[in-house]
């Protein structure tokens, strides 16, 4: 064997032994879960859509909200300690889910049987429990006080974002989609409502009550003597959760035994009291088989 040969051999088999350890290394990332991946690597990206109370970020660039912090902390308590947030429309979170843009959704997401069911993703157990509110012009010149009297008035258009659960209920109740406007996110709403292009815009009471607080407007109010929606003869109670990939079961497992505690030592209600939840916010027993 001619030395060019020797050459040619030992570089075959240099070419085979990369090509082998390349392959073990492909296989042994695709043995680890999405959690044990993020243990290891020390951080988790998590999909967000700017809507406070929940999850946004403040005028320095933080990521925060109530989602977020609950997210945060159980996060640490697993041992993962760098978030990373991904900013997206409400509307395109599971979806950037689905394709792995980031690990899980933190945006005070709503537990239903329709997101968990169609878009193929699993809901970790609620975080808390709330209801629905609507803006108006003030005075409330169309005497709007529910989802209800929207759908009755034919001239009322309301504003929401797109992909929230407000959108069902109000399609639910009757109002008609050339009615509807939808927006990418609660400011395009108030902004709707301010430039007379929509006479009402909801959105959950924190949300809701949060961009009020910031805008300052004297010329819009929050309806007081709101009526929750009537859903197939019942009023309807909300849950709000992180979101995940449906085969992440190990990471869902390991959140809401975190969760539990959370919960139980009453931190949780420490963490979302900062963003204008109470006692009565909190989900109590409630689990996501509950919810759905």
């Amino acid at each position: 064997m001619n030395k060019r040969t020797k050459r040619g051999v030992v570089s075959l088999f240099m070419l085979t032994f990369l090509i082998f350890l390349s392959g073990c290394q492909v296989f042994g990332s695709e043995d680890r879960t999405t959690v044990e991946r993020i243990q290891e690597e020390g951080v988790v990206v998590v999909g967000f859509a700017n809507e406070q109370p929940y999850a946004y970020q403040t005028v320095e660039g933080e990521l925060t909200g109530s989602a977020v912090e609950v997210a945060r902390r159980i996060m640490e308590n697993l041992g993962v300690y760098e978030m990373e947030g991904v900013l997206t429309d409400f509307s395109t979170l599971i979806p950037g889910l689905q394709a792995e843009r980031f690990d899980m959704v933190t945006a005070g997401m709503f537990i239903t049987p329709g997101r968990a069911a169609a878009d193929h993703v699993q809901f970790a157990n609620p975080e808390y429990t709330i209801g629905q509110a609507i803006a108006v012009e003030a005075g409330n010149p169309m005497d709007l006080h529910s989802y209800e009297d929207i759908a009755a008035h034919d001239e009322a258009i309301v504003a929401v974002p797109s992909g929230t659960v407000e959108y069902d209920f109000l399609r639910d109740v009757g109002v008609p989609d050339d009615r509807i406007i939808t927006v990418p996110d609660m400011p395009s709403a108030l902004s709707a409502l301010q430039a007379g292009r929509a006479d009402v815009i909801t959105a959950t009471g924190p949300s809701l009550q949060s961009i009020l607080d910031t805008a300052q407007d004297e010329s819009i109010e929050r309806v007081e003597d709101f009526s929750q929606p009537i859903i197939d003869g019942e009023e309807v109670i909300n849950y709000g959760a992180t979101v995940f990939r449906e085969e992440d079961e190990d990471f869902i497992e390991a959140f809401n035994e975190e969760l539990a505690k959370l919960q139980e030592s009453g931190e949780l209600l420490e963490i979302i009291s900062e963003f204008g939840f109470t006692e009565e916010d909190l989900p109590g027993d409630a689990t996501v088989e509950d919810a759905l």
